[in-house]
């Protein structure tokens, strides 16, 4: 499959990535990342910029286009760290008054875990017995809801989730060449050395890997698609996360780098239901289900 945008596809991408840019850039992240909290301001220029009601039909207030759309702005939201439950207000956009237009933040109990439960005004799954938990990443609080039923994923969620992993991955690549063309030791740009490219082509690899196939699973909404897509998006963010890591050094873990931000994300972001065993379970039984 070839997967080139279409201009409208080109435009919202880059709309998206303005938006965010100019709301939630790098001063706005660290400053987040000191003090979490759900700006509700932005929250509701993401409404009315479509995010959450993307996928509604237009007889229904909503922007009408598809699931390879809602990929393309997830990935920007995953480029960027943006915060809150996006992909269960967006999921909830037909169902919960004020969801679509960002008046109205929902969470979702995934399996024994819930993201911003206590900034949410609906709550999808019984999360009366919630626990809250440390949180790897300061960007995403979590509670434990014990006792939760372990209910199949939600396919179009597992996707959502790829694609802002995807758009980690992306970003990453972005910082470690970045730095890598700029940090100089021994009198020369330390992207000069081999270790440091190998580095940088294995994360770039990685993420155009992934992107086929987050890509292709939008396009097929195949459920063996998107399992395989998740796969390989969460080995790709938290990977090449890692290895942004290892070329900023030292730096990469201080507050004033975005880089630790990403693979704490990411490991987040690879609980939810959807990633791991779970797509691993559902590929295994797809290939049974070929060869038998």
């Amino acid at each position: 499959m070839r997967f080139r945008l279409s201009d409208e596809q080109r435009a919202l991408r880059e709309g998206m990535r303005a938006l965010l840019a100019r709301r939630f850039g790098g001063e706005a992240l660290r400053a987040a990342a000191g003090a979490p909290g759900l700006d509700r301001d932005l929250w509701r220029e993401l409404g009315a910029a479509g995010f959450f009601a993307l996928r509604l039909p237009e007889a229904d207030g909503g922007v009408g286009l598809g699931l390879p759309e809602a990929v393309l702005v997830f990935e920007e939201a995953g480029r960027a760290l943006l915060t809150g439950p996006l992909v269960a207000t967006h999921l909830a956009a037909a169902d919960v008054p004020g969801a679509a237009a960002g008046e109205a933040v929902v969470a979702r109990v995934d399996g024994g875990l819930a993201e911003w439960l206590a900034g949410a005004d609906a709550v999808l799954g019984d999360a009366s017995d919630a626990v809250a938990l440390r949180s790897a990443d300061p960007l995403t609080p979590l509670h434990r809801v014990p006792g939760a039923a372990a209910a199949a994923p939600d396919p179009v969620a597992v996707l959502l989730t790829a694609a802002e992993q995807l758009g980690t991955a992306a970003r990453v690549g972005e910082l470690a060449v970045q730095h890598a063309r700029t940090r100089e030791q021994f009198g020369q740009p330390i992207g000069a050395f081999q270790a440091v490219k190998h580095l940088c082509a294995e994360m770039l690899v990685r993420a155009e890997t992934a992107r086929a196939a987050v890509y292709a699973a939008a396009v097929t909404a195949d459920r063996a698609d998107i399992a395989a897509a998740r796969l390989l998006a969460d080995e790709a963010a938290v990977r090449g996360a890692r290895d942004c890591l290892q070329v900023h050094g030292g730096m990469g873990f201080t507050w004033e780098a975005e880089v630790h931000l990403h693979l704490k994300r990411a490991w987040v972001r690879a609980r939810r239901g959807g990633g791991g065993t779970e797509s691993e379970e559902m590929l295994a039984a797809d290939l049974l289900g070929q060869v038998f």
